[in-house]
């Protein structure tokens, strides 16, 4: 399964219709350590790049934007007892959230990992 990554530094992973949700390990390193994750409510519709959910670190506060558009589904719910697991593995255990009807047409306007890893260079 490939990654599709924002400027903002999130990260969706497709699974059929499915998708998974969270920020790249960049952000997480950028962040430092996590604090709390305000995850969005389950039946929650957003359209592709608006806030999605929130996270809060020791040195800022941030929205996390919704890389696609879809209907969340699930959460982790985890992050609330242990918001450090994003730190830990921002890009496997630290996922936030799952959506579904997710038009996988927008995928096409985010980057995949190779070329966000050229776009962290010119950061």
């Amino acid at each position: 399964m490939a990654k599709f990554y924002t400027k903002e530094h999130e990260w969706v992973e497709m699974a059929g219709a499915q998708a998974t949700v969270g920020i790249s390990e960049h952000a997480a390193h950028e962040l430092g350590d996590i604090t709390y994750v305000e995850l969005p409510k389950i039946g929650k519709s957003v359209k592709q790049f608006e806030a999605l959910a929130a996270i809060e670190s020791v040195k800022a506060a941030s929205d996390i934007y919704a890389p696609v558009s879809g209907k969340v589904a699930a959460v982790n719910q985890a992050l609330d007892e242990a918001p450090e697991l994003v730190n830990q593995g921002a890009e496997f255990q630290g996922w936030i959230c799952k959506l579904e009807g997710v038009t996988e047409a927008e995928l096409g306007a985010l980057m995949d990992a190779a070329a966000y890893d050229e776009y962290l260079k010119g950061l």
